[in-house]
């Protein structure tokens, strides 16, 4: 998609935060954040952003994803090359993946893809059905398997080191099947991984050089969506990858700067974290579109895994974070906004609005004679869902509710591109105000270790040791 100067500005996503100021609010609940509340963050907010622009790109601290939108020029006409040749190979195109390297590929192929993707014919298609298996469920494993046929499936398996017991347990069921049908693993298989090291460079080496593709060092799994990992599952099943990378890019312009009125990122995190600071530990995002659903299962990864700590850059122990809440317009208004509404002030909600939605979908007439239905008549479901979104927001403004509005004008790869990176800066940004580092996750390592222990993985012995003493006791199982 090329875009002209002109068309980028009209695609340029925005954030109103008028239902967050004291001016909209009631004198009840949240009284709102004054202009001289916001003015007194300003140096936090400029302290944040000096310190991730100069940090920028350095992989040592994890930042290499900042430079994601544009040192990838050949990788990228690599994967479109490889992701022709999978469109007219396979009829099933399946990642092998946990985390980030599932949540991603999930979220982009929904929010760019028709929405039933994988019922339309071949033709209508025009590639491979898709799947991502982000879990280990047998269930769900044995049902994948049967709806796929193994020798017409690519598998592509990502993880960086190579040693995640999930993807590799999906890998070593896979591989057998591929063998007890006769096929060869290494035609049927691509690695995202490290470049030099782990155990999938070991792999690869055994079958015969495996086709690969590079995690880099400088890129974690909750911010690897731009990298390789989401960008070849996105080109397989047609998405525009390059406007994707543009729409980041647009964004990373727009928040070069240190001023809260225009650095949309900044804003969102400097509002978040005077939440915070005021006990608003639940952060509900809450998109007004199908396509947008599972932008907040990717979201609540990166928000939560990125600042849920307990220990400061300077090694001061804290217990930091908000926990992220997902939720669907309209569907959740009839099962949760009754207590976003009237339970207690701890949220600020997150709106994820559309301008204009790919269909518009006319109400026609009928029901004449009954008043209540009727009205709905000569509207159509885009101005029925745009109508709630608005209603909802003013909801929770009288109830005296904090929430703000992102608004893409509409769901495409440029706007898409545009609200990953805003995210992904505005979590840089947070992480920075709380003085913590929200690119590690040695919670997540805890269990994963724990894991290992219960296996039998060597080395873990005095930890599985630990873990049997510590089985349930039957005077407290009822």
């Amino acid at each position: 998609m090329k875009l002209t100067e002109e068309q980028r500005k009209s695609l340029r996503i925005t954030v109103d935060y008028t239902n967050m100021t004291d001016k909209y609010l009631p004198d009840i609940g949240d009284k709102g954040i004054s202009q001289r509340k916001l003015e007194s963050y300003k140096k936090t907010a400029k302290d944040a952003h000096t310190y991730v622009s100069k940090n920028r790109g350095k992989d040592e601290l994890y930042m290499g994803w900042t430079e994601l939108p544009y040192n990838q020029n050949e990788i990228v006409n690599d994967i479109l090359a490889t992701a022709k040749n999978i469109r007219k190979k396979f009829e099933n195109f399946v990642v092998l993946g946990i985390g980030g390297s599932a949540l991603g590929p999930i979220m982009a192929f929904n929010a760019l893809c028709h929405l039933h993707y994988n019922d339309l014919p071949r033709k209508k298609r025009g590639g491979p059905r898709f799947f991502v298996e982000d879990n280990v469920d047998p269930v769900r494993m044995k049902e994948l398997l049967d709806v796929i046929d193994v020798k017409k499936t690519c598998f592509n398996v990502i993880s960086k080191s190579g040693a995640t017991s999930e993807t590799m347990a999906q890998y070593l069921i896979i591989a057998d099947l591929l063998k007890q049908a006769g096929e060869k693993v290494k035609d049927h298989v691509i690695f995202t991984t490290d470049a030099k090291r782990g155990n999938l460079v070991k792999i690869s080496k055994e079958l015969g050089k495996v086709k690969s593709y590079v995690l880099p060092d400088g890129v974690g799994g909750r911010f690897s969506e731009l990298s390789p990992v989401g960008l070849l599952p996105a080109a397989v099943v047609g998405i525009d990858i390059k406007t994707l990378l543009k729409g980041a890019a647009y964004m990373d312009k727009l928040c070069k700067t240190p001023e809260l009125d225009k650095n949309p990122a900044l804003l969102c995190a400097t509002l978040q974290y005077i939440c915070m600071n005021e006990g608003k530990n639940i952060g509900v995002l809450m998109p007004y579109s199908d396509n947008l659903r599972y932008v907040s299962d990717w979201y609540a990864q990166l928000w939560a895994e990125s600042l849920g700590k307990n220990i400061t850059l300077d090694g001061t122990p804290c217990n930091v974070g908000q926990t992220p809440v997902k939720a669907l317009g309209v569907t959740d208004q009839h099962s949760q906004v009754q207590l976003y509404t009237e339970g207690p002030f701890d949220k600020v909600f997150t709106f994820l609005s559309v301008g204009s939605y790919k269909e518009k979908t006319p109400i026609p007439q009928g029901c004449e004679k009954i008043p209540d239905v009727n009205f709905l008549c000569g509207h159509t479901m885009e101005e029925l869902i745009q109508a709630e979104n608005k209603a909802t927001a003013y909801a929770l403004t009288k109830a005296g509710r904090m929430n703000y509005t992102i608004n893409l004008p509409e769901v495409n790869e440029f706007t898409l591109g545009q609200l990953l990176y805003l995210f992904e800066l505005q979590t840089a940004y947070a992480g920075a105000m709380l003085h913590i580092d929200p690119f590690n996750q040695p919670g997540v390592e805890a269990g994963k270790k724990a894991t290992f222990a219960l296996l039998g993985k060597s080395g873990y012995e005095e930890q599985k040791k630990e873990l049997d003493g510590a089985a349930s006791n039957p005077d407290y199982v009822v």
